[in-house]
């Protein structure tokens, strides 16, 4: 592969691996981007669209995107606002995993109980900037002078083993179920913010003549997201009881009704939102609805 087979395409980087990776891979197959990638190779081309595929450290893709580099990206809003790069990236979906939060996290048998107790005490972490600006609020609102502020110190990875061997006070990290913190011995005293997995796009786009491309395979994305929140409910209620039902199960925008041999039955089909769906089964059986059955979608447009 040369720099002449990529030309004309739409660069479409995606985290090479990590805690997004694998979630990424499916969101192509169900967008139906098609690839095979070689060995050892970070950029390979899609078969049925103009479209590369740059595998990338998901640290590294705002600033590819922001900078022009690449048309689209997927990485997390830490990762964004770690880079400084919002202001040059447009989010354009978020994509529903990747969930976690940044915290603030402290030994549990320790004396440390508050974000005001670790303020001017050693803290270590991989996210300096979104961690300096939070303890820089913290300190000017304790009115720290400047000997006495809190020290940020970076490090690159286990990140939670950094009070246990003194290097620090307290830690600020990514925790999704907090089992790894738990085993280290520290707790949460505070969140730094909440973020998830996102579709960005450069806010000032190189390639215009790649908008329509760009909104086809955000079009398709986000079905395959919608599609993992959804599920297709149908049932037969009594026509007596289709207000109650429709308040149980209003649908994104109203749901399908049909009617049945039975003038007093009617045929509901709605979409619900997937974790939800056990109180609703529940909530309409109360009411009289029957042959309530639950389907998976695989893809959608909504």
């Amino acid at each position: 592969m040369n720099a002449d087979s990529l030309n004309g395409r739409l660069l479409f980087a995606i985290p090479k691996k990590g805690r997004l990776h694998d979630k990424c891979l499916e969101l192509l197959a169900g967008a139906d981007i098609q690839f095979r990638r070689h060995h050892r190779l970070d950029v390979c081309l899609v078969k049925n669209h103009n479209i590369a595929l740059v595998f990338l450290p998901a640290s590294d893709i705002p600033s590819f995107v922001g900078k022009g580099n690449v048309d689209l990206g997927i990485t997390g809003q830490d990762v964004i606002l770690e880079a400084q790069m919002e202001s040059h990236v447009t989010e354009v979906l978020k994509l529903g995993f990747g969930k976690c939060a940044l915290q603030v996290q402290v030994p549990e048998a320790g004396p440390i109980k508050s974000v005001e107790d670790l303020a001017g005490k050693r803290v270590v972490t991989s996210f300096e900037v979104l961690s300096g600006q939070y303890f820089k609020a913290v300190d000017d609102r304790l009115q720290l002078a400047e000997d006495r502020r809190t020290k940020i110190e970076y490090v690159g990875g286990s990140v939670e083993a950094a009070c246990s061997l003194g290097l620090a006070d307290g830690i600020v990290d990514l925790v999704e179920s907090g089992d790894t913190m738990r085993a280290a011995g520290l707790h949460a005293i505070a969140t730094v913010l909440e973020t998830e997995a996102v579709l960005i796009k450069s806010s000032t786009p190189k390639h215009p003549a790649l908008e329509p491309l760009i909104k086809l395979i955000t079009s398709r994305i986000a079905g395959v997201v919608a599609a993992g929140r959804y599920v297709a409910c149908e049932y037969n209620i009594p026509r007596a009881r289709l207000h109650e039902a429709t308040i149980v199960t209003p649908g994104r925008r109203a749901p399908t009704i049909s009617p049945l041999e039975d003038e007093a039955w009617v045929a509901v089909s709605v979409m619900v939102e997937k974790n939800r769906v056990a109180d609703v089964m529940d909530e309409l059986v109360k009411i009289g609805a029957e042959d309530i059955l639950i389907f998976n979608l695989d893809n959608c447009r909504v």
